[in-house]
């Protein structure tokens, strides 16, 4: 397995935080990694002198040996699907609003008459995309399906969108014919399309895609039928799985000129409810040992044993577990090459993602796993590499525009929460860090026990007429929620102070 199989996005399953403690302050404009698929390469050299060196983010720094002070943590993890994990999640009432309680009812029924007619188009694209998996960066034909799709649709596609070979563009802009002067505001929209090697979409991505595409499709039919000015941007993402595509995305400006962003995740979950919760920073790391080869019964103590070295990084970090957080995450897996068991190996390699609820939680946390793999190249004389992939940062929600999506699903009832969040992590956090309001909400749709998310039950899930009636639903109060952007400037502006106040935090 290569690095680029590394899955560093992607939820699992629903965890609750019982507290969470206030972010360090960001600086709004600073991304440290620049392109998704470049690691920090670091030179070998001879432990104790290994460093992982990257360009931290600042204001969240952390005093070397020093860790971060941590809240009480608890978490809820259960089955997926079954009546015990329902009674126990339950939600109350989401607020105080009553069903109805939403901008422009007119215009949610034009939103529901669009998607209703693009329900069997949709769910041929989505069987369509389930059908035929590609992994990150290799997502060729689903690109040229959507955008023949978008094309067909009225929408201005650019295939290849910024010399990214699967990412991909389209817009559609209303200018309304009674306030041709008026100020076009932009709602953006992404439809990841990446599958997970060997399982598939595993993850729902056909399921992301093609809401990307509803979503779209139902905001632009609404402009042009209550003639309302606006522009709308659905962008193709790929990569999501651990090469961080939107990163890649965010720094060429493909997020610059939009006033918020939407998308939405399946996941596992009490029947008709959707999550409205942060995600995990995390961060994938590439650890290599250097040994010197040798045969097993002749002279095994001329070699150094670099798979060794590996078996102990793995036991040192599954002993390191025992005292971290609930609420966080170390997993890993080991490779090699040409191994046999008369020759003593003298190279492996190590993929490893850590998570944590912030950032800078995750980088005292990197530290503690990093020490682990230097003690395993002292105890076997091994040399040492390091190299750490693309940063996600943890997702925060903005409120304003859950609350509007919140009423508007309320109606085909549908409950959705700002809950506690998921342990998982995803690309879309760095859209909302650094450049416009985000919401990322995650609806359930029915699954197997122990189906989650990255399974082949899930891959299942995602493919059954259950789990696309779920997701029609949440593009319709996704669309609803991107039209009122365009359409009330008033109601975006309390969107951008939410997002400017949460960016003091």
């Amino acid at each position: 397995m290569s690095v680029d199989d590394v899955q560093a996005g992607c939820f699992r399953h629903l965890l609750s935080f019982s507290f969470r403690k206030k972010r360090p302050e960001r600086e709004k404009n600073d991304v440290s990694t620049k392109s998704a698929r470049r690691l920090t390469e670091l030179p070998v050299v001879q432990v104790p002198e290994a460093k992982l060196e990257e360009s931290e983010r600042p204001g969240l720094s952390v005093k070397e040996g020093e860790l971060p002070p941590y809240a009480n943590a608890g978490f809820f993890c259960a089955h997926s699907n079954t009546q015990a994990y329902a009674d126990l999640v339950k939600p109350p009432a989401y607020s105080s609003c009553e069903l109805g309680e939403y901008f422009r009812p007119e215009v949610l029924e034009t939103i529901e008459d669009t998607l209703e007619k693009l329900n069997p188009a949709l769910r041929e694209l989505s069987l369509d995309i389930l059908h035929h998996p590609e992994i990150q960066w290799e997502e060729k034909r689903t690109h040229d399906t959507l955008t023949v799709f978008m094309s067909s649709h009225g929408f201005a596609v650019t295939q290849h969108y910024l010399d990214l070979p699967t990412a991909w563009r389209a817009e559609f802009t209303h200018t309304s014919s009674s306030n041709a002067d008026a100020k076009l505001r932009v709602i953006g929209v992404n439809s990841e399309m990446d599958a997970l090697p060997g399982i598939g979409h595993a993850c729902g991505h056909n399921l992301i895609a093609i809401a990307g595409v509803g979503v779209a499709l139902a905001i632009k039919a609404a402009l042009e039928k209550h003639d309302v000015p606006g522009k709308v941007v659905l962008l193709g993402t790929p990569a999501e799985e651990g090469g961080g595509g939107k990163i890649n995305l965010l720094d060429g400006g493909a997020y610059e000129e939009m006033d918020a962003c939407l998308m939405c995740h399946p996941s596992p979950g009490p029947p008709n409810y959707v999550s409205i919760g942060p995600s995990l920073a995390c961060q994938p790391l590439e650890i290599e040992f250097f040994g010197h080869g040798a045969h097993a019964a002749w002279a095994p103590w001329e070699a150094q044993n670099a798979l060794d070295a590996a078996f102990l990084a793995y036991s040192s970090v599954s002993v390191l577990r025992q005292q971290i957080k609930p609420t966080h995450r170390v997993h890993g897996i080991v490779s090699g090459k040409d191994w046999a068991p008369n020759v003593i190996p003298d190279y492996a390699k190590m993929h490893w993602i850590v998570r944590a609820p912030t950032w800078a939680e995750l980088v005292a946390l990197r530290e503690r796993v990093k020490a682990c793999f230097e003690a395993a190249a002292h105890a076997t004389g091994c040399k040492l590499t390091l190299k750490a992939g693309p940063g996600y940062y943890d997702l925060r929600q903005n409120t304003p525009l859950g609350e509007e999506f919140a009423k508007v699903v309320k109606d085909f009832g549908v409950n959705a929460q700002f809950d506690e969040g998921m342990a998982a992590s995803t690309d879309f956090v760095r859209t909302f860090l650094s450049i416009t309001p985000s919401l990322h909400p995650c609806h359930a749709i029915p699954t197997k026990p122990n189906g989650a998310n990255h399974t082949p039950q899930f891959t299942e899930a995602a493919g059954t007429p259950e789990a696309h009636a779920k997701t029609i639903t949440v593009m319709k109060g996704l669309a609803a929620t991107g039209f009122r952007i365009l359409a009330d400037g008033e109601f975006t502006a309390q969107v951008k102070k939410a997002w400017e106040e949460q960016m003091k935090e």
